[in-house]
């Protein structure tokens, strides 16, 4: 398959390493559009990437697009590549908040996917959620899957709602994590650990959390109490989390960005 990728930021970039790393291409060079006389020379220095400033030049040859620019690009880049575009060709976009109404509008065409991945696909641990228009074939999309598992995990989805909820959850959620972790590492080193040590505390701890979870089909409930004793550290621990409903409000962190992202579509 032709892929092409229009945008290589730090998004588009990965996805372009994560497909050229792979066997889906068949051996071909991943198209990549960009204006950026920088990135273009530095895009030039990776061999498996065929680099192009000019629409007309690499549009007309792909079968599949990805849109990986910045949401409020949105509308120039519509305008700037439609007189170039088929109604054979499917485009996958990773914008967000920029539904597949708007770009079926924008380009003119019919066969779109419409993807949210999030910041860990950039170590091949990312977590996307997908849907598509109605015209995009099961066959299509199966290798748009596989496109998209270059770069971690996807799930498909049964409509854009979900695609906005999932940004609530796996598409923002690296950054509770973070929060989380920022405050692990902040009592840490209020205890009298060095920020070394308390950053190596904290991530081993993530770390070994989420393997023996993935490893089970137990549930993080059950997990809790295994790991707390009554009367115990982990008992006061998570006592005094309940106690300060830290469980409520991560859930209406979860539903501030979900609503956003509803936000945002509407405001396109």
């Amino acid at each position: 398959m032709k892929v092409l990728l229009i945008g290589a930021g730090n998004m588009g970039l990965t996805y372009a390493r994560g497909m050229s790393a792979s066997t889906i291409l068949g051996g071909k060079k991943i198209m990549i559009l960009e204006k950026s006389p920088e990135k273009i020379k530095l895009l030039k220095k990776e061999p498996d990437f065929k680099i192009f400033d000019n629409i007309k030049d690499c549009l007309p040859d792909a079968e599949i697009i990805f849109i990986a620019v910045k949401p409020y690009h949105a509308s120039d880049l519509f305008a700037s590549i439609k007189p170039y575009v088929n109604p054979n060709q499917v485009f996958v976009s990773v914008m967000a908040g920029v539904t597949i109404k708007s770009i079926q509008n924008g380009l003119g065409i019919k066969k779109v996917v419409r993807a949210m991945p999030n910041l860990p696909a950039m170590v091949n641990k990312g977590m996307t959620a997908y849907t598509s228009s109605k015209e995009v074939s099961d066959t299509v999309l199966l290798n748009i899957q596989t496109l998209l598992d270059t770069t971690g995990k996807s799930l498909k989805v049964k409509n854009e709602e979900f695609i906005d909820a999932s940004t609530g959850i796996s598409g923002s959620g690296p950054a509770y994590v973070f929060y989380f972790m920022e405050s692990m590492m902040n009592a840490a080193i209020k205890m009298g650990f060095s920020e070394k040590e308390s950053r190596m505390l904290v991530s081993q701890t993530f770390e070994g959390a989420v393997e023996i979870f993935n490893q089970s089909d137990i549930s993080p409930e059950e997990w809790m109490n295994r790991v707390a004793s009554k009367g115990g550290t982990t008992e006061a621990a998570l006592n005094s989390m309940n106690q300060n409903k830290v469980k409520k409000y991560i859930e209406e962190a979860a539903f501030a960005a979900f609503h956003r992202a509803v936000e945002l579509g509407k405001e396109k």
